[in-house]
């Protein structure tokens, strides 16, 4: 099952016209502990998509334990810049509850539904950015994975199409695009992190080999590299997203 994003086509051009800057790193509390509570919400949804009902119900329990706190702290009293976001209560409550049904599917050993159940989570929380205008890498990776995702949804049916391949070779170009921003967007801490660097390079070659076999219009390998985008991006984002 993919790792699905949903994002409007407002959201990714907010995106996409920060990526050429320089990122917007936490600089306040709030920032700060969402950053720290996406983590086990990353493993979350990475073991909702493996099968093991076990290590799903532990990081379900983690990401809400984090999430609980963030509530506790900042849900009635945000600090700069999202103490005058009139909808940040309700969105801390969206995602609790996201959590609590996620958390009911993997307890009746559902975790295709709570793998899908929980991906709005990760929507929730971009737009909670967003509105105050706060861009963290996740963003990018986020940028990254929808047009990934318009590419495995779509690009085999493109494949048999008229003038198909020419279309696909365009979407790889602007995917090709976002894989660089998530070199030049990353920070300091990734850049000096080897594992950061290796995975982020299986990404970018991912990239790079289904683009020489668009270019070579070899239909069949173009099938088999479009499978190989998912595994290259799910390492990085399980640990760096």
């Amino acid at each position: 099952m993919l790792l699905r994003t949903t994002f409007t086509p407002r959201t990714l051009v907010l995106v996409l016209s920060l990526a050429a800057s320089a990122s917007l790193w936490a600089a306040d509390p709030v920032t700060d502990a969402l950053q720290l509570a996406y983590a086990p919400y990353r493993a979350a949804l990475f073991k909702t998509n493996t099968g093991s009902q076990a290590d799903s119900q532990q990081v379900i329990g983690q990401a809400q334990a984090a999430w609980t706190q963030i509530v506790s702290q900042f849900g009635s009293k945000p600090v700069a810049p999202y103490d005058r976001d009139t909808g940040f209560a309700a969105s801390l409550s969206e995602v609790s509850r996201v959590y609590a049904k996620a958390a009911d599917e993997i307890s009746k050993n559902q975790l295709a539904a709570a793998h899908e159940t929980l991906e709005h989570a990760r929507e929730v929380m971009a737009g909670l950015r967003h509105r105050n205008n706060v861009i963290v890498y996740s963003d990018h990776m986020n940028a990254y994975h929808a047009q990934m995702e318009r590419i495995l949804m779509e690009g085999v049916q493109w494949i048999d199409q008229p003038k198909g391949l020419l279309e696909l070779t365009a979407q790889t170009g602007a995917l090709e695009y976002l894989a660089r921003q998530l070199d030049t967007q990353a920070p300091a801490e990734y850049v000096a992190n080897a594992e950061f660097k290796a995975q982020l390079n299986a990404v970018q070659q991912s990239v790079a080999d289904l683009k020489v076999v668009l270019l070579a219009q070899d239909a069949s390998a173009v099938k088999s590299a479009i499978g190989k985008l998912k595994g290259a991006y799910s390492k990085m984002f399980v640990k760096f997203g």
